[in-house]
């Protein structure tokens, strides 16, 4: 089982290297933040953008992979995203996982002004996005007329440095999205049910468990094998992270991990909700479950 870290994009420049270079020093496996231009209780707090934050990272680290966890077509476009995309994988030198979903009804649905779309928009936006995401990501010019996005002979030199392009970690829990999770995916995202908040590790993975199942028979429909496509559990939203001790979170990863979970995913903590911790605590449960 893997272990991962979403670290906030709020950290100042004094606190920003050095608490992403703890995060590797901690063993962890990946670190993320999140990509939003406003996110809930937060949104009047200090909160910068995600490419920078990670370009920093990038280059305060030297191991750990990192990523956005997730972006969303809610404020980008395609072809300026995969520029960025590029650079973040350059400057990791190949590090680099990009996290996708389809977005949500949040701040950043409206924003910049526009009318939340629907659910059935949202997953066709989704598709098409990640559709030619990929394929800017993979070849050196591009030329696409889609239903909401275009490119016109968008150039994306010098390309990924991993081959043949950056890995796709795609959050989506309904047919569509897993489905391109099956079909463009190198890891498939869960946060749980986005109906049930709370959930203990014993709830939460049976929830995903079920999840699974079905993302199963979307790899099959496209031919894939599913041990081929890894199982991230994004946790401290829906999910319980069990980092209340050392034995809860070593049981709350057992249960995940006995359901097909190949990556665990916590939270860095903060003074205040949410994710209100003590660093210390989550330092000696983190390393303690780790076997460090």
């Amino acid at each position: 089982m893997r272990i991962g870290v979403v670290i906030l994009p709020e950290l100042r420049r004094a606190e920003l290297a050095d608490t992403w270079r703890r995060a590797e020093q901690l063993g962890f496996d990946h670190a993320w933040t999140y990509d939003h231009l406003a996110w809930r209780s937060l949104r009047d707090a200090s909160w910068f953008a995600a490419v920078p934050t990670l370009a920093a990272a990038a280059l305060a680290t030297e191991r750990i992979r990192l990523g956005p966890l997730v972006a969303s077509p809610n404020f980008r476009h395609p072809v300026v995203f995969a520029r960025e995309l590029i650079a973040l994988d350059d400057l990791s030198a190949g590090r680099f996982t990009l996290g996708i979903g389809a977005g949500g009804t949040g701040w950043d649905a409206t924003i910049l002004g526009q009318t939340p779309w629907s659910p059935r928009e949202r997953a066709e936006r989704f598709a098409e996005f990640v559709a030619l995401t990929d394929r800017l990501l993979r070849q050196p010019e591009t030329s696409f007329t889609g239903r909401y996005y275009a490119a016109h002979e968008a150039r994306s030199i010098p390309g990924c440095v991993q081959q043949p392009r950056i890995p796709f970690a795609i959050a989506a829990t309904g047919p569509r999205g897993m489905r391109l999770a099956a079909e463009h995916g190198a890891i498939w995202v869960t946060t749980g049910d986005r109906a049930r908040e709370g959930l203990s590790p014993a709830e939460g993975a049976r929830v995903v468990a079920a999840q699974i199942a079905r993302l199963e028979e979307a790899c099959a429909a496209v031919g894939r094998a599913p041990a081929s496509l890894e199982r991230l559990v994004l946790s401290g939203l829906a999910l319980a992270d069990g980092l209340d001790s050392v034995e809860a979170f070593r049981d709350t990863l057992g249960r995940y991990e006995a359901v097909g979970v190949t990556d665990f995913v916590v939270h860095w903590p903060r003074a205040s909700p949410p994710f209100a911790g003590e660093l210390a605590r989550f330092e000696r449960v983190v390393s303690a479950a780790r076997g460090a």
